[in-house]
């Protein structure tokens, strides 16, 4: 979608994202996007944020000494991994999830130790622990997707994580089905 009309009639939104936060929320802004996925979110239709779609979500960033506010649905901001751990740092490749609430739906079928696809640098610190759905460690403990009413976000690429990631898309697509 490139206007904010076309996102009225949809039954679900995804807001996928590669690269920066702050190229993400400047090209959202210039095409006046980003008060247009505010409202979708508002209307309680599911809404799925991946990656920098998912970290689009918070206040702000320490990316790149970032200046962009974010979509400021849930509280917190987005961080670095820490460079004293050994790890390389993006973490590119396969990861576990714990499952930390197994009612989210988005999870429906997918189990706690299941393998995902990342590709990041930085992700968010939710300020409220209960919207975190999975989390994934990597030098150090991450909230790798959260959950909060019609809201769902992954820090990992669905669309690259296989069976796991075909799973999660299916029951986004099921959950737009139900609340329409």
């Amino acid at each position: 979608m490139q206007r904010p009309t076309e996102i009225n009639g949809a039954r679900a939104a995804v807001l996928p994202g590669v690269g920066a936060f702050d190229d993400c929320i400047h090209a959202l802004e210039k095409q006046e996007l980003l008060e247009a996925a505010r409202k979708f979110i508002q209307s309680g239709r599911p809404f799925l944020g991946i990656c920098v779609g998912y970290q689009a979500l918070f206040q702000r960033s320490e990316e790149f000494n970032s200046c962009a506010s974010g979509l400021g649905i849930f509280e917190g901001k987005v961080v670095r991994f820490a460079s004293n751990n050994g790890l390389k740092v993006p973490q590119i490749g396969w990861n576990q999830l714990e499952v930390a609430r197994p009612e989210c739906p988005l999870l429906r079928g997918i189990p706690t130790g299941s393998y995902v696809y990342f590709v990041h640098s930085f992700f968010p610190k939710p300020a409220d622990s209960s919207i975190v759905a999975t989390r994934t460690t990597y030098g150090e403990t991450f909230a790798s997707a959260i959950w909060r009413d019609n809201v769902f976000a992954t820090q990992f690429h669905p669309e690259k994580s296989q069976k796991v990631g075909l799973q999660l898309l299916h029951n986004f697509v099921q959950l737009a089905k139900v609340r329409t």
